[in-house]
């Protein structure tokens, strides 16, 4: 419990340092901000009035505690393009991108783990090389490119599954699944590679430990040693790796959303940037930083789980 907490109040400084980064991106547009976003040819009542808005008549640390005073009750600002509240613009945009990232995952990990297990406990062998071959194709090949493959085969010249769009869970179970395949498969298979080589490299090392070696010397057979002692052990740069794919995924899938036309979260940022709408830009960037944060305070929990030396502060050598 301890170590939850104290992992908690770490991230109380991270969190004001990504809010003090996330405040400046506004102040880094070079000139006037407001100027900026209406362009020069707006008039001087429009000009003074976005600057009042903005609050950029005020001293910049007055404007700060102003900002994250409101941040803190959850209001992000008022889109300057679309005139809602930002909160309610990532709000309706951020469920799309969670569904994705989470489908990614459970692909990745369905592909990794039982080709990375093989490829460790068979190393040397056709399931090895044809593992580690089709792991380095997975990673060479753009997703962009797989994503238009998987659109032209499943869905155009088979109509298996629909080629773009987004139904929300909610409203349409049945049709938001048969959307969500292909995007996940395209991402999935991509991050599965990475997964696999990394679980594949990490139970090498493990397999060859004198903890496995007693166990199975006593008679456990391989797949209890494999899957009950050296996975776990294994585990922890899997965990790593998964949690950087996490962090990275909520909010850099703004182009398999393109290209299946998903209303997500890094769509929403790119369109912000082109129509200069710095206040939701500026939201959606602390929402995203914040995610990284949270993602990264269960990857370090999940540590502790794992292993319980990482909870009690010793090093893994001891």
């Amino acid at each position: 419990m301890m170590f939850v907490v104290r992992r908690l109040l770490l991230t109380i400084p991270i969190l004001l340092l990504v809010s003090i980064m996330t405040f400046s991106l506004i102040h880094m547009i070079p000139g006037d901000p407001a100027r900026v976003i209406l362009g020069q040819e707006a008039t001087p009542e429009a000009y003074q009035a976005l600057r009042t808005e903005l609050g950029l008549d005020k001293p910049i640390v007055v404007q700060y505690f102003s900002w994250l005073g409101k941040v803190v009750t959850g209001d992000l600002g008022m889109s300057i393009t679309d005139r809602i509240p930002v909160s309610e613009l990532i709000k309706q945009r951020l469920p799309a991108t969670v569904e994705l990232t989470i489908g990614t995952f459970l692909v990745a990990i369905l592909i990794a783990f039982p080709a990375g297990i093989l490829a460790a406990t068979r190393r040397g062998t056709w399931i090895d090389y044809t593992s580690t071959f089709t792991a380095l194709g997975g990673m060479s090949i753009p997703s962009f490119w797989l994503a238009m493959m998987l659109i032209i085969y499943f869905a155009v010249e088979n109509q298996w599954l629909p080629s773009s769009g987004y139904v929300s869970f909610f409203e349409n179970p049945a049709q938001n699944l048969l959307a969500m395949v292909l995007p996940c498969v395209a991402t999935g298979l991509r991050e599965s590679a990475v997964l696999m080589r990394m679980l594949r490299s990490s139970l090498l090392d493990v397999v060859n430990m004198d903890f496995i070696r007693t166990a199975k010397a006593k008679g456990l057979n391989e797949a209890r040693t494999i899957l009950g002692h050296a996975l776990r052990n294994a585990m922890v740069p899997v965990v790593t790796t998964s949690g950087l794919m996490i962090a990275g995924l909520l909010g850099g899938l703004v182009i398999t959303e393109s290209i299946f036309s998903i209303p997500g979260f890094g769509r929403l940022i790119v369109e912000s940037v082109f129509k200069r709408d710095y206040v939701t830009v500026q939201g959606a960037i602390l929402v995203s930083a914040v995610l990284v944060v949270i993602v990264n305070l269960a990857v370090d929990i999940l540590y502790a789980v794992i292993d319980p030396r990482i909870k009690a502060g010793k090093g893994a050598s001891e």
